[in-house]
């Protein structure tokens, strides 16, 4: 995919000033870059983003981790206890959109950056603040982590069987629900912004983002006093075949148990007293799973999808993340996107959001630590000059 021009995407002239790191914030503001805004990563002279020096040995400015989180950016190596670098910041503050931080609770505000000290430098500002638990409460001050977010929301005990043991999921759930949460935020708060004449706070937090992801089975236990989980369908699971495995989704057909019973090949369960209800397929799910993992283990992954597919059901190969990026549909999703750092060609996850009139591109390769920091430093020197002429 080719990059876009900076001038033609939705988010040209604004500006960004990024304080965030790891994962919540970076994802952020990544989407924020990928759209046109100029995204000023403020990073710790001497060590940056913590993302930098994470999963040795691929650390350093192309350690991959950081890199699939901070493309079209650029990064300002700062001392903040340097009044020189603070003036600059500052100054650039006051030229900004928008400010974000993933700090924990008053961090900002004890180095001079919070919400009211940025108001008062722009009332325009828009501040975006993400945190683990909340800015207040009595977890704020509590180290905010994807993991802990999991388990405090009770994402992590939601199994599709209760005999599982307990387990963190493997992908950085938490982080990347609150990143997006917090893009929405802060394009809200822009629109608001163009009515009003008027900036805001917009925080999201980790455990909130998934306390929203279980609403269906929140409004369930609150409501009804009743459990609901999807995974734990009677005709919904995982089998392994000869060579693999199908996920089947057992739904949204009069009688899918028929339609499966069709694809394996075996006698239509379904008037069985015990499967007959869905009530009774929840308490024979033993029996019938077993049935069914005996059938697929006799042929293999391939097979099993063409005779499923043929009866219109709900299946899908598991595949691993190598297999998936380089899936047909992958790439005619186009959701590799490369681009090239000097001698360095590198390939990243693109953006799920498709816009017919602003494809994203890489336009500004991860940067190096500091890479831009004297130009920076310059544009907050030039317009510190405009402003004394006013």
């Amino acid at each position: 995919m080719s990059a876009t021009q900076p001038n033609d995407l939705p988010l040209s002239g604004v500006r960004v000033i990024d304080f965030t790191q790891v994962m919540l914030g970076p994802v952020c503001t990544q989407m924020l870059a990928d759209y046109g805004a100029d995204v000023i990563k403020i990073e710790r002279k001497g060590a940056g983003d913590l993302s930098r020096s994470t999963f040795e040995p691929v650390a350093g400015h192309d350690n991959p981790v950081f890199c699939s989180l901070n493309r079209n950016k650029r990064s300002a190596a700062l001392d903040l206890k340097n009044p020189d670098h603070m003036a600059a910041v500052r100054v650039l503050i006051t030229g900004a959109d928008v400010v974000v931080n993933n700090f924990r609770a008053g961090v900002m505000d004890r180095m001079g950056l919070g919400y009211d000290d940025c108001r008062r430098l722009n009332p325009r500002i828009i501040y975006a603040v993400g945190t683990g638990f909340g800015e207040t409460g009595p977890y704020s001050h509590k180290g905010g982590q994807d993991v802990l977010a999991q388990a405090m929301s009770g994402v992590m005990a939601r199994r599709a069987d209760d005999s599982h043991p307990l387990s963190i999921y493997a992908t950085t759930f938490a982080d990347y629900s609150a990143g997006m949460h917090l893009v929405q935020g802060i394009l809200l708060a822009l629109l608001q912004r163009n009515r009003t004449g008027e900036g805001q706070k917009v925080s999201v937090a980790l455990y909130n983002s998934m306390l929203a992801a279980q609403m269906q089975e929140a409004a369930m236990i609150m409501n009804a006093d009743s459990d609901i989980n999807w995974a734990a369908m009677p005709l919904t699971g995982v089998f392994e075949t000869s060579d693999g495995a199908v996920v089947v989704v057992g739904a949204f057909k009069p009688n899918p148990l028929r339609d499966i019973c069709a694809a394996l090949d075996i006698p239509d369960l379904s008037p069985d007293p015990r499967f007959a209800t869905l009530q009774s397929q929840f308490r024979h799910k033993s029996e019938l799973h077993a049935m069914f993992r005996e059938r697929y283990k006799t042929q293999t992954t391939a097979y099993w999808l063409e005779r499923l597919e043929a009866q219109d059901l709900l299946c899908a190969p598991v595949r691993n993340l190598r297999e998936a990026l380089v899936d047909p549909q992958t790439l005619h999703n186009e959701m590799v996107i490369e681009g090239c750092d000097g001698d360095l060609r590198m390939q990243l996850v693109g953006s799920p959001i498709r816009m017919s009139r602003a494809p994203v591109g890489m336009r500004i390769p991860p940067p190096r630590l500091g890479e831009h920091t004297e130009e920076v430093l310059a544009e907050a020197r030039d317009s510190t000059v405009v402003h004394s002429n006013r």
